[in-house]
């Protein structure tokens, strides 16, 4: 009874959803366009991602100019960042089929909300 005990924890420890497995396998390498609402303004920035497994690098071209990004991505939670113009902004949020949202934090600006949808190719 004990190995029957153990084969099936194992097996649930080995379970993966659908939604556990479209979360484990996102790729957001591509071009975004991206509305961001901060508490002072809002602007319609472009980023660029390349991923390699769980980093995020690319780029931002925006209100504040361009600047070099990086970042991570586990299952559907992504987080990135850049400095511009000696500020530090950090994006945070949730990746979709072709979208994704959360909060983000220019610490000398102020924070605010985004929302991303990556641009069609071909």
């Amino acid at each position: 009874m004990t190995r029957l005990a153990v084969m099936s924890v194992l097996a649930m420890a080995v379970w993966v959803t659908p939604a556990q497995a479209q979360a484990q396998e996102q790729d957001i390498s591509g071009t975004w366009q991206f509305t961001v609402q901060l508490d002072v303004g809002g602007g319609r920035p472009t980023f660029v991602f390349a991923q390699d497994g769980e980093r995020l690098s690319g780029t931002y071209q925006g209100t504040f100019d361009a600047a070099e990004v990086s970042g991570t991505i586990q299952g559907d939670r992504v987080e990135f960042w850049f400095e511009v113009q000696g500020s530090k902004a950090t994006y945070t949020g949730t990746v979709g089929d072709n979208t994704m949202s959360g909060t983000c934090d220019y610490v000398d600006v102020g924070s605010g909300i985004w929302e991303g949808e990556k641009a069609e190719t071909g």
